[in-house]
């Protein structure tokens, strides 16, 4: 189909496994404000794999998320003992915790591990494209790349975990102090969620590495949170958009013949550029559409204000009292003219009766909410 051989179709699946994973805790990181933190631990846990490979002498998938995630938790807990002593603000600890470990990993791995395939350049940016590549043979049958026995039960466990725990995720990420007085334990949920960030990460550095795992940690669900401010639909729009990305960035790897996981990175950038500009009501031009209305809004209702004495007043007048320009003056006489609110009159404008009305109607409103 579309030309593609297996091995194209085995990227596909890995990368929207890695999109779909990563979506879906990405989205609670951007709510809670703590998306770095996803950064900081994709590269935080090299140490962890570093020592579980030390101490077993095997890449045994089990043994590296095991230590990632401990490491990724430990990673957590020396950013929170940083910013819990109002010294330094979170990005300010983040900044100081992850290059530490970082620096202790690649220290480990290139000191202990140098003539072992097991190196930084490797967990930093991988190649989703070889993931066909690794397989599991069991009996001397192949049953497929070992990326999808990774990734596959990592998306299960992340779909397990915000089903089961979706109402304290919800209510930790909003408001904390609710869920305490609540008895749920905000520190507790917050220790599980980055637990399963770490583990995530590290399933997905073999086959994809970190860049893309950073990316579709936040971009797909910074984007998604353009377009809404429900949970459900962020959390299902953010998967849509890593899923998107990691297609579109296939096939434009895949015709520029360049790396798969940096085209799918790319294209999640892409995505939220799109987002940020076409977003119906957060989108820059949306923005920009309502900051337009309001200022024709204002205008208009300044000019009803000055003409409420039910007197023809001279536009020249108009223009030096507000200091407009004469094209901007006309351009909003003009449109009150088409709504039928003002009528010329020689070189000045007066109210009509539809005008009057709506100002009245503007200023009894105006009171009652003054008195509410």
């Amino acid at each position: 189909m579309w030309g593609l051989e297996p091995s194209h179709w085995t990227v596909l699946i890995v990368g929207a496994l890695v999109a779909t994973s990563c979506a879906l805790l990405g989205v609670f990181l951007v709510l809670r404000k703590v998306a770095m933190l996803g950064d900081a631990i994709s590269h935080a846990v090299l140490p962890g794999i570093a020592i579980a490979f030390l101490i077993s002498g095997d890449r045994a998938p089990l043994l590296m998320i095991f230590g990632a995630a401990a490491v990724g938790v430990l990673t957590v807990f020396l950013v929170g003992i940083l910013n819990r002593t109002r010294r330094l603000k979170e990005d300010a600890s983040i900044g100081v915790v992850f290059p530490a470990l970082f620096s202790i990993g690649v220290i480990l791995v290139s000191y202990f591990a140098g003539k072992i395939d097991l190196d930084p350049d490797c967990i930093i940016f991988g190649e989703i494209l070889l993931s066909h590549l690794d397989r599991i043979v069991i009996g001397g049958v192949d049953i497929g790349p070992k990326a999808y026995y990774v990734c596959g039960p990592i998306l299960a466990l992340n779909i397990l975990l915000i089903g089961t725990l979706y109402k304290e995720l919800k209510v930790t990420s909003f408001d904390p102090a609710l869920a305490a007085s609540l008895g749920i334990s905000p520190t507790l949920i917050h220790y599980l969620l980055m637990s399963q960030v770490s583990i995530t990460v590290v399933g997905s550095f073999e086959s994809v590495g970190a860049i893309l795992v950073v990316a579709m940690l936040v971009v797909p669900p910074a984007a998604a949170y353009l377009f809404t401010h429900r949970l459900w639909t962020m959390i299902l729009l953010s998967v849509g958009f890593g899923i998107l990305s990691s297609t579109i960035g296939f096939f434009i790897g895949w015709w520029k013949n360049c790396s798969m996981a940096g085209s799918m990175a790319a294209a999640a950038g892409g995505v939220f550029v799109l987002a940020f500009l076409f977003a119906p009501q957060q989108g820059l031009f949306a923005r920009i559409w309502v900051r337009k209305n309001l200022r024709t809004r204002f205008r208009s209702q300044l000019i009803l204000l000055h003409l409420q004495d039910e007197v023809a007043v001279q536009l020249e007048i108009l223009r030096k009292r507000f200091g407009w320009s004469q094209r901007r003056l006309d351009n909003a006489i003009q449109r009150l003219v088409r709504q039928g609110l003002v009528e010329r009159i020689d070189q000045g404008v007066k109210l009509t009766s539809s005008g009057l009305a709506q100002l009245e109607a503007s200023g009894t409103e105006s009171l009652s909410h003054r008195v509410e």
